[in-house]
């Protein structure tokens, strides 16, 4: 495995973003597995699976689909799904399907053979306990539930979707809910990550804090 640097935290905490620019300051290929765990759960709501639905049901139709992410978008079929991904529907989804197993096994091999092919910024909800409890460096982003339903209701806003202020907390809670109490993998914080709170820090802050973090770290040689 190339060098890792691991980004968890939960949604809105602003990983994404952060990830993004770690990624092009340091010269790492980037990896958003969230837009994975997104797509699976589009390309099975497009194929009318349901949440209570077998495993072999969701196993059957994830074989007949081809999942990639590249270049900063993630792709279905050869198809650029980086937009159609970012609805309250596939937000909800994409939670409620990365609770299951045969989910989690089918992207699993994808993600960590991201870090086989080039050094790497992952960001996502368990990269750093369970897809590369081995990375380089760990980090925990977190922020208040009130700043990041402000985000989300931001980011919803600009994209043409209707959400209430309410609404956006509520999703908010609510993925925080499934996300930290699924049997399998859910999101917890390494015990060897550096937790930044975002709350009332900017995005360029956050990263420069994460940036001067790397320099300190024993890998740093390898990073500019």
């Amino acid at each position: 495995m190339r060098d890792v640097i691991a980004i968890d935290g939960p949604s809105g905490s602003g990983k994404t973003t952060v990830a993004k620019l770690i990624a092009q300051e340091i010269g790492y290929r980037y990896l958003d597995t969230g837009a994975l765990y997104r797509t699976v759960a589009f390309a099975l709501r497009k194929n009318m699976v349901d949440s209570d639905d077998s495993d072999e049901r969701i196993a059957e139709v994830l074989s007949q689909n081809r999942i990639m992410f590249q270049d900063g978008k993630v792709f279905l079929n050869g198809v650029d799904v980086s937009d159609t991904i970012r609805s309250t529907e596939i937000d909800h989804y994409s939670s409620v399907f990365s609770a299951r197993k045969v989910v989690r096994d089918f992207l699993l091999d994808a993600q960590r053979d991201a870090a086989r092919r080039g050094n790497l910024v992952a960001e996502g909800r368990d990269t750093t306990t369970v897809v590369f409890p081995g990375a380089q460096t760990k980090i925990f982003l977190n922020a208040s539930v009130e700043e990041r339903a402000k985000r989300r209701y931001l980011q919803y806003r600009g994209q043409g979707i209707t959400i209430s202020m309410d609404e956006a907390k509520k999703s908010i809670i609510d993925r925080d809910a499934r996300d930290a109490g699924r049997d399998i993998a859910p999101l917890t914080i390494s015990s060897d990550a550096l937790v930044i709170d975002s709350s009332v820090l900017s995005i360029e802050q956050v990263k420069e804090s994460i940036l001067e973090y790397l320099k300190k770290s024993t890998s740093a040689g390898l990073r500019k």
